[in-house]
């Protein structure tokens, strides 16, 4: 069914104008008398059925929302690497499930600031949001402004941080989520860029509680990481394979 994101959804009718409107004419080419699906990006859909069409407005009747079951809330912590694997990360973490992406500055990272990651936010989000549409999620996740790799992880509370460290060989990520699985508590994956962590930032990340694991024998890319350590907690948790 098609899907459309409505940040204020609410049942009842409503008027529908500008980038919204476009969208759902010109991409997702509905016609009068057409159900959709609406989803509000905090964990709400509702039934939808368009009404009049104009040229530059559309009327939705929505039903009532039905709230989905909210998963778990992992956040990518991801040393920023190149745009368009950034991207690929943003797009693909967000089929799979993550709530969240903050992407950092790290010692090896290529990627400097440049006074425009206002900009790159917006368009970032407006990723994520097209992502969780095209994969029927409930919920569009965040994604915040780049910064340090040691801001970034200071600010996340109550969280289980692991931290994918290509040195670890004895402690795996399955071993290392296995007693929070029957909990709700949040976890984050931290990934390096692409010359990966340094050993002193592994450090100081373990003095701020988090743990160093490994995914096993392969090394990964940066923008492979992410993608392959979700799969292995969906599978965890019964929602995948």
């Amino acid at each position: 069914m098609k899907r459309l994101h409505l940040p204020q959804a609410a049942p009842g009718a409503l008027r529908l104008e500008g980038p919204r409107f476009h969208h759902l004419i010109r991409v997702l080419r509905v016609r009068a008398g057409e159900a959709l699906e609406v989803f509000d990006g905090r964990g709400t859909v509702f039934p939808a059925q368009v009404g009049e069409v104009g040229d530059e407005a559309a009327t939705l009747t929505l039903g009532p929302g039905a709230p989905q079951p909210a998963p778990r809330e992992i956040t990518i912590v991801q040393g920023l690497p190149k745009a368009e694997k950034l991207e690929w990360v943003l797009q693909k973490c967000t089929e799979l499930g993550a709530a969240a992406f903050a992407p950092v500055f790290c010692e090896r990272t290529i990627v400097k600031p440049s006074g425009r990651e206002d900009a790159k936010v917006q368009r970032w989000q407006r990723i994520v949001e097209e992502a969780a549409r095209q994969s029927g999620r409930a919920e569009v996740p965040t994604v915040h402004p780049p910064r340090p790799l040691l801001e970034a992880v200071g600010g996340l509370s109550g969280c289980l941080i692991l931290v994918l460290d290509e040195e670890e060989e004895a402690l795996s990520l399955s071993a290392a989520v296995a007693p929070a699985l029957s909990t709700a508590q949040p976890l984050a994956l931290v990934i390096g860029p692409e010359g990966g962590l340094s050993r002193a930032e592994v450090a100081q990340l373990q003095q701020r509680g988090a743990v160093p694991v490994t995914l096993g024998r392969r090394v990964l890319r940066t923008e492979t990481a992410a993608l392959a350590a979700l799969a292995v907690l969906l599978h965890l948790q019964g929602e995948l394979g």
